[in-house]
């Protein structure tokens, strides 16, 4: 039995194979065709999963798509004839795409999936997940847990912005919804864009810039944006936003409460978005606490499944964990939109034909190693085809070449493998660093990603090796959980530097491993398991054994703007386009100083800023 998943036409679109419960396959379109959070329907994506999955589309059983379109639709509707005549910019701009499109979408998915068939149009089965079904699916039924609470957090579906849940066995059912235009993800945003920052794809550096920060406006935000309640439950006052009326997020007594219009995008930053940055993290997660206690109580489970855009915020996911209020938590790698491919597949799989989990006690995700990989004649074959030139290693030469480059403060593309599923880059698609090293932060963000100063790195760290370097005890493999580097392995800043503020603390070593912590001492963590990606685990083995420490920096293979790399060809333009000085793909090594001057290239410019 076969089940193909598909998330389109609003960011991040994707698709994922389910063969009789076991996930084959799953891919962003965006890693295909280079544009990053690439919202239109997935062909690339699907094609890809057939080939994985050795089928043709016509020997698919059910396709399913992770949205409703017509409840979407409602709400547009309704919100549009609440707010008359507020809301007519907005109304005239989204409609003739919804009349022209998203009205006859089963059509249209028809007639998409017939082209990759080579026919006019796909008369299969096409079913219709709702949108936090799909998300609360995603993240319960790839999850390892038997029974478990179920937290969807996102900007909004067709009308829901937050559930809660309850999974046991094949059975999930949503138990508590919390309605649009009252959001938690949509309130986050409206702070990405007073900060300048891009909606949908800037929501993680605010996180990054909350702990240069203070947080002075918490209260504010408290006292006027949110009710929240004890139970987390929520209203936001409408007269400080602008989503539902108009073509912004915030209004103009928004402005007026913290004191001025919104940052320009790009214009240096101040002080003030620091501290808003901080404050509105510091709200998010006491929602995030206060929903979490309420499903350990409504549900009576000691377990937590997360999913949805907000539980990418491994910041508040941390704090869930560290407070004890479950005993265990697994969050959705692909938590946002793309694992709705997933999550509306799986609830195809369990609810609808009313089939049985396997209890196997791993989770589903594999590593979220779903995507593709090339053989290693095909990689030679590529990049011959690309005027590369390059070495073949043995698996031994090319871990230890590899380690010494890193021990040499090289900055490492590292491609191995099938690609990451899901928005971070876990050990074949990413470069690398020595996190030992008090320049590589600025490095690789100055010279190799392009990006803002103040973004943080991530540790990657043995499993068996965590609990020596962090304050994390349990498995971390997605990157979504923030701990903090332990007391021991910290480095105090001297008086002067203990009084610096804002983004004058960047340069200070906080730890023996600087380059990925942060400046409040935390990190985002992710352990490598031998069982899941043994090449990455060895890599960190023969690290530790000549340096003594077990961490690498791990930073998404991609340049900002830009998707992650999915093919050699990917990798090598971005090896000559920035200050990448070793590209490892397969057993092939790459030296900068080795290839064709003619074949450099200007990166910084070839991808819109996200």
């Amino acid at each position: 039995m076969r089940i193909l998943g598909i998330s389109a036409f609003y960011h991040d679109s994707a698709a994922a194979l389910i063969e009789d419960g076991r996930i084959v396959a799953a891919a962003q379109e965006e890693r295909f065709t280079r544009r990053k959070h690439d919202p239109g329907f997935p062909a690339n994506a699907v094609r890809y999963c057939l080939a994985e999955g050795a089928c043709a589309i016509d020997d698919i059983d059910h396709v399913v798509f992770y949205d409703k379109p017509f409840l979407k639709f409602e709400r547009l509707l309704e919100t549009y004839l609440a707010t008359v005549p507020g809301g007519f910019r907005s109304f005239r701009a989204a409609m003739p795409v919804w009349v022209k499109e998203k009205l006859f979408q089963k059509k249209g998915l028809r007639r998409k999936l017939g082209e990759i068939a080579g026919s006019k149009s796909w008369d299969g089965s096409l079913l219709f997940s709702e949108h936090h079904v799909a998300h609360a699916a995603s993240a319960f039924f790839a999850s390892p847990f038997q029974n478990a609470a179920v937290l969807t957090m996102d900007g909004v579906g067709e009308w829901c912005t937050t559930s809660l849940g309850h999974g046991n066995g094949k059975r999930l059912d949503l138990l508590k919804e919390i309605h649009f235009p009252h959001s938690l993800g949509l309130l986050y945003s409206a702070f990405t864009y007073y900060t300048g920052f891009k909606v949908n794809s800037g929501e993680y550096k605010i996180m990054g810039l909350a702990p240069y920060g203070r947080p002075l406006y918490a209260q504010a935000i408290l006292d006027h944006l949110i009710d929240l309640k004890a139970d987390g439950s929520f209203w936001l006052d409408q007269r400080y936003f602008d989503y539902c009326t108009g073509l912004t997020m915030t209004s103009s007594a928004f402005h007026e409460l913290f004191g001025g219009e919104p940052r320009k995008p790009e214009s240096p930053l101040t002080q003030r978005e620091m501290d808003l940055a901080a404050s509105i993290q510091a709200v998010t997660e006491e929602v995030v606490l206060r929903l979490a206690t309420f499903a350990r109580r409504e549900t009576g489970e000691r377990q937590l499944c997360l999913a949805g855009g907000v539980a990418l915020n491994c910041v508040a996911n941390g704090r869930v964990l560290k407070e004890g209020i479950f005993d265990d938590i697994w969050i959705q790698p692909a938590a946002g939109d793309a694992g709705g491919a997933v999550g509306a597949a799986l609830a195809v799989w369990h609810q609808y034909l009313d089939k049985d989990r396997a209890p196997n006690g791993c989770d589903l995700m594999e590593g979220a190693y779903l995507g593709p990989t090339y053989s290693q004649e095909e990689i030679e074959q590529r990049l011959t085809a690309a005027g590369a030139v390059y070495g073949v290693l043995s698996d031994s030469e090319l871990i230890s070449t590899t380690v010494s480059a890193l021990m040499e403060e090289k900055a490492v593309g590292w491609m191995q493998g099938r690609m990451e599923f899901g928005p971070r880059a876990l050990g074949n698609r990413s470069i690398l660093g020595d996190p030992r090293s008090p320049r590589m932060q600025k490095t690789l963000n100055l010279k190799v990603k392009y990006r803002e100063s103040f973004r943080p790195f991530a540790p990657s760290v043995r499993r068996e090796d965590v609990a020596e370097w962090f304050g994390l005890s349990t498995d971390s493999p997605y990157m979504l959980l923030v701990a903090d580097v332990r007391e021991e392995k910290r480095v105090r800043p001297n008086l002067d530097e203990e009084a610096l503020f804002g983004i004058e603390r960047l340069n200070v070593p906080r730890s023996d491993i600087p380059a990925v912590t942060h400046v409040d001492y935390s990190a985002r963590v992710q352990t490598v398991h031998r069982e899941t990606n043994r090449r990455y685990w060895e890599l960190l083995t023969t690290f530790k054994e000549r340096t003594g420490c077990p961490v690498l920096v791990n930073t998404s293979f991609n340049v900002r703007g830009e998707p992650i790399v999915c093919s050699p060809e990917d990798a090598y333009r971005c090896f000559m386009g920035t200050e990448i000085e070793r590209l490892v793909i397969g057993n092939t090594v790459l030296r900068k100083e080795d290839q064709p001057a003619a074949l450099m290239r200007d990166y910084k410019e070839e991808f819109e800023l996200d």
